[in-house]
């Protein structure tokens, strides 16, 4: 790429200081394509150092590992990065908006993206950012949670994120404020706490119903957390879920089987958002 030109959009990477530089001076002339550009080549760059540190979280075998394989590996991340940006409603019409009302000298609307977990989480952004920032958010109170119930925390924050969308469609009170309740647990007639009365789906026989149902309502995010883990804890027929906790599929699993959910699918839904807290947890250790 020289040193006058825009790199490629759909097949091209600025991956030296120099580029970086030259998209930010391009993007300062106020040209929307320019700005377009210089959006998706920030994007592509956090989500290269994002899949790279999920890759790197990954055990390797050590029998076939070696400086090509290694940088085969580096520029199947990198093309990952570019397809995976630029995508409509994306990370990058964010960085664009913010590119353009500096260039405007306004404040900016969203902070630069950088490489760490910490990268915006909106309803817009990838899934991966959404999942990344989903679980960074929750894992203190998961964290604190788990050390008094024994229930791995990303056993709980990954059923939160399968509940709640990783935090796009968490249940509100009338009035649209936060239920904190991240996992689904409806108000029984023992409850004597808040409620939150919403419509969801259940499956009646296999089929979906739509029906209005009562669900608990916390102060805090931990209080949700911590009934939770005392829900699977306390009620009988948890009891096997709960002393499979060495097992992702064995505990999700069980959980289906107590009924924690009537969804057929619950299980192998629930073991795929835990197994993806695992790898996000790894990789932002």
């Amino acid at each position: 790429m020289g040193f006058g030109q825009l790199p490629s959009p759909s097949n091209a990477l600025a991956a030296d200081a120099r580029s970086l530089n030259m998209l930010k001076l391009q993007a300062g002339q106020k040209t929307p394509a320019a700005i377009k550009e210089a959006a998706k080549q920030f994007e592509s760059l956090f989500m290269r150092e994002l899949i790279k540190s999920m890759r790197e979280a990954t055990m390797k075998s050590g029998l076939l590992d070696s400086a090509g394989g290694d940088l085969g590996a580096d520029l199947l991340d990198q093309q990952f990065a570019v397809q995976m940006s630029g995508l409509p409603g994306g990370l990058s019409d964010l960085i664009a908006q913010q590119l353009t009302r500096q260039t405007e000298g306004a404040e900016p609307i969203v902070s630069t993206p950088k490489t760490s977990a910490a990268a915006p989480t909106t309803a817009s952004a990838p899934a991966s950012i959404r999942q990344s920032g989903f679980v960074q958010r929750h894992t203190d109170a998961a964290a604190k949670v788990a050390a008094s119930s024994g229930i791995p925390a990303a056993f709980m924050i990954g059923q939160a994120g399968h509940e709640t969308g990783w935090g796009q469609h968490e249940i509100k009170i009338k009035g649209g404020g936060p239920s904190f309740n991240l996992f689904g647990i409806k108000a029984d007639a023992k409850w004597t706490g808040k409620v939150a009365e919403v419509t969801t789906t259940e499956f009646v026989n296999g089929a979906p119903i739509k029906t209005v149902a009562k669900f608990r309502a916390y102060d805090s995010y931990e209080a949700s957390f911590q009934d939770y883990a005392r829900l699977i804890s306390e009620t009988p027929r948890y009891a096997q879920a709960r002393q499979q906790t060495g097992s992702v599929t064995a505990f999700a699993s069980g959980l289906q089987r107590a009924g924690y959910a009537t969804d057929p699918a619950y299980a192998s839904k629930l073991s795929r958002a835990i197994n993806t807290t695992l790898q996000l947890q790894r990789a932002q250790a």
